[in-house]
């Protein structure tokens, strides 16, 4: 009987210690992206692979499976810093959305640019050229996931 207790005491102090540790990883990984001026292909990768149900993999890993996939231009490097037309393309086919005639026509982070303007989820004064900084990403992986949760995407 007291066996028993104590196995469930364990199993008790596990399940509450693991998701706290669980979350208190992704809170610091957030905080450190917002602190971000300039975020890489890497951690571009890994945020949206991640919010996009894909895969659930660290920097390295999952800018390998983005560029794998084509996501990612030929000559990127984990540790490049990333612009915004690369960001839009990767998180069009992340999320597997559908674009425009012109997206659908000539893939690529040009016209996925122009296609997350057009649909509202870039905001503000920016360019496709531009480095991304983690406020951004984070908002606009945010402005998609709204759109995804309410069945506009």
């Amino acid at each position: 009987m007291k066996k028993y207790s104590i196995t469930a005491f364990l199993l008790l102090f596990l399940l509450s210690v693991f998701p706290a540790y669980l979350s208190a990883q992704t809170a610091d990984r957030i905080e450190a992206l917002l602190n971000t001026g300039a975020v890489t292909y890497g951690q571009a990768a890994e945020l949206i692979l991640e919010a996009a149900g894909v895969a659930a993999m660290q920097g390295p890993e999952a800018f390998s499976f983005a560029e794998q996939q084509g996501w990612l231009p030929r000559n990127a490097t984990a540790d490049a810093q990333i612009r915004l037309n690369s960001v839009s393309f990767l998180i069009m086919r992340a999320f597997d959305m559908r674009g425009g005639i012109f997206f659908s026509l000539f893939p690529g982070p040009r016209y996925a640019y122009r296609e997350l303007v057009n649909r509202g989820m870039l905001l503000g004064r920016i360019s496709p050229r531009m480095t991304v900084s983690g406020e951004l990403l984070l908002f606009t992986v945010g402005r998609i996931l709204s759109h995804v949760e309410a069945g506009l995407l």
